[in-house]
C-alpha cells in the first residue's frame, strides 16, 4: 500500500534573506533582489547581473572546519537543512538512521571551488603544466556532486536512502521528488529533500552568455527579470538552496509534529528533442502535470495556483504557457499562474525545492507570490500572471513545474492536509 507523504519542515538560503521568514517577506511584497554582481568583477560579461544570497556562514552556525571544507553550495543546503529540522521539530538523533535519507538535487555542483583553485594551479589559465600544490585540500569535494548529499547526510546522521539528483534546471523538483517516492514504497520514515547550487561565476555566467539564454539589462537590475512579459530578454542567474523535511504520514501522527502540507504526486517526462531547445507545444510537461494530478487524484479544476518556472526566456514562457492549458483546459485562465523567479532570480538545480518552499508557504498563509516586473502581455502568453502585487485566494491545490536542459520536464503537486478529491 502507498504511504502518504507530508511536508514537516521547511528550510531556505535565497537572495533577498536568509530563512523562510525573509524569503516569505520579499515574496509577498513583491521585491527583487536581483543586483550587478558583486561575488567577482563581472566586466566584459555581456550579463552582468545576478541574484545573490548575503551570506554569511558563521553567522549561520557553520564552522570555521565545515566552512573550509565545503563549497558555497553545500553550506547553503546545511543551513537550509538546518532550519528544516528545527522547524519539523525533528530529534535526528533519536531516529531510526537507516530508516532516513537524504535526496539533495544539484545542476552545476561545486563549479564556484572548481573555478577558484583551477585559476590558482594554472596561474589564471596560463599554464597546461598545473601546479597541485596550489589547489586546496578540499578540492575533491567540488568535483562530485555527491558531496552535497553526502555532507547533509553526515550532518544528521542519515543512514538511510542517500541520493544526489542533477537532471539541470528540473534537479530541486525532482529531489523532492525522489524523496517523495522514497518514502511512498516504503524505503524511509523521513528524508531530508532539497537542492542547491551557486553558480554565480565567471565560468557558469560566461556558458549562458554563450546562448544568450540570460538577460543583458545591465542597467536595471531591479527589473530584468520579467518572465511572461513582452519586452522578457532572458533569465537572471541566482543562488541558493531549500530544503524540505519529508515524512510517512503516519510517522508524523505519532510524533505529534504540525504538518505544512501533503506530497499529492509527482511526476517526470524527457522531451528526447534538444539539449536546450523546447517543443512549442509544450506535451511532454503537460503529461508530467496529468500524472502528477492523477497521483494526488485531483481533477485539473482542483488547481487552485500554478507555481510556474517562467524563467523569462522567449520559449519557455511560451511553452509552458501551452502545457499549463493543455493540462488545466478553460480552467487554465481561471487559476493565477506566477514566477517567484522574477524575485530571487534563476537558482539552476536549487530553483525547483525553493519554489516549492514557496508552495509550502503560499499554502500556509493563502496568498499567491507576484510576478514582479510583469507589464506588458504577451499574446502568447495569455494567462493570469499575478502581475507585480501578491493575492490573497483560498489554495486547496497547488502545482509546480519544471523545465531543464536536456528535456527535463517535471511537475509536484501538494495539497493541504486531507485534501485529496477522489
Amino acid at each position: 500500500m502507498t504511504r502518504r507523504v507530508v511536508v514537516s519542515g521547511i528550510g531556505v538560503v535565497a537572495p533577498g534573506g536568509i530563512g523562510t521568514a525573509a524569503f516569505w517577506d520579499l515574496l509577498a511584497a513583491g521585491r527583487t533582489a536581483t543586483r550587478r554582481i558583486s561575488l567577482f568583477d563581472p566586466a566584459g560579461l555581456r550579463s552582468q547581473i545576478a541574484a545573490e544570497c548575503d551570506f554569511d556562514p558563521a553567522a549561520h552556525g557553520l564552522a570555521p572546519e565545515t566552512v573550509a571544507r565545503c563549497d558555497r553550495y553545500v553550506q547553503f543546503a546545511l543551513v537550509a537543512a538546518a532550519e528544516a529540522v528545527r522547524d519539523a521539530g525533528l530529534d535526528t538523533a533519536a531516529e531510526n538512521p537507516w530508516r532516513m535519507g537524504a535526496v539533495l538535487g544539484t545542476a552545476v555542483g561545486g563549479t564556484t571551488r572548481l573555478e577558484h583553485d583551477y585559476v590558482l594551479v594554472s596561474e589564471r589559465g596560463s599554464r597546461w603544466d598545473v601546479d597541485d600544490r596550489r589547489a586546496g585540500p578540499h578540492l575533491h569535494r567540488a568535483f562530485t556532486p555527491a558531496t552535497l548529499s553526502s555532507a547533509v547526510a553526515e550532518e544528521f546522521g542519515a543512514r538511510g536512502p542517500v541520493q544526489t539528483v542533477s537532471t539541470g534546471c528540473t534537479s530541486g523538483l525532482d529531489a523532492v521528488g525522489y524523496a517523495y517516492h522514497a518514502i511512498a514504497e516504503g524505503r524511509a520514515d523521513v528524508v531530508l529533500a532539497g537542492a542547491s547550487d551557486s553558480p554565480i561565476s565567471p565560468i557558469t555566467m560566461a556558458c549562458f552568455d554563450a546562448i544568450k539564454a540570460t538577460s543583458p539589462n545591465n542597467d536595471d537590475p531591479a527589473h530584468a527579470s520579467r518572465p511572461f512579459d513582452a519586452h522578457r530578454d532572458g533569465f537572471v542567474m541566482g543562488e541558493g538552496g531549500a530544503v524540505l523535511v519529508l515524512e510517512d504520514a503516519e510517522h508524523a501522527r505519532a510524533r505529534g509534529a504540525d504538518v505544512y502540507c501533503e506530497i499529492g504526486g509527482y511526476a517526470t517526462f524527457g522531451n528526447a528533442h534538444h539539449m536546450t531547445g523546447l517543443t512549442r507545444e509544450g506535451v511532454e510537461m503537460a503529461r508530467a502535470i496529468d500524472t502528477a494530478l492523477d497521483m494526488a487524484r485531483l481533477d485539473p479544476t482542483a488547481v487552485d495556483y500554478v507555481n510556474a518556472h517562467g524563467s523569462g526566456t522567449q520559449q519557455n514562457d511560451r511553452h509552458e504557457t501551452a502545457a499549463v492549458k493543455r493540462s488545466l483546459g478553460d480552467h487554465a485562465y481561471r487559476t493565477p499562474m506566477s514566477s517567484i523567479k522574477s524575485m530571487v532570480g534563476h537558482s539552476l538545480g536549487a530553483i525547483g525545492s525553493i519554489e516549492v518552499v514557496a508552495c509550502v508557504l503560499a499554502l500556509a498563509h493563502q496568498v499567491v507570490p507576484p510576478t514582479a516586473n510583469y507589464e506588458t502581455p504577451d499574446p502568447e502568453c495569455d494567462l493570469d500572471y499575478v502581475p507585480r502585487v501578491a493575492r490573497e485566494r483560498e489554495l486547496r491545490s497547488v502545482l509546480s513545474v519544471g523545465s531543464g536542459f536536456g528535456g527535463f520536464q517535471s511537475a509536484v503537486v501538494l495539497t493541504g492536509p486531507g485534501r485529496r478529491l477522489r
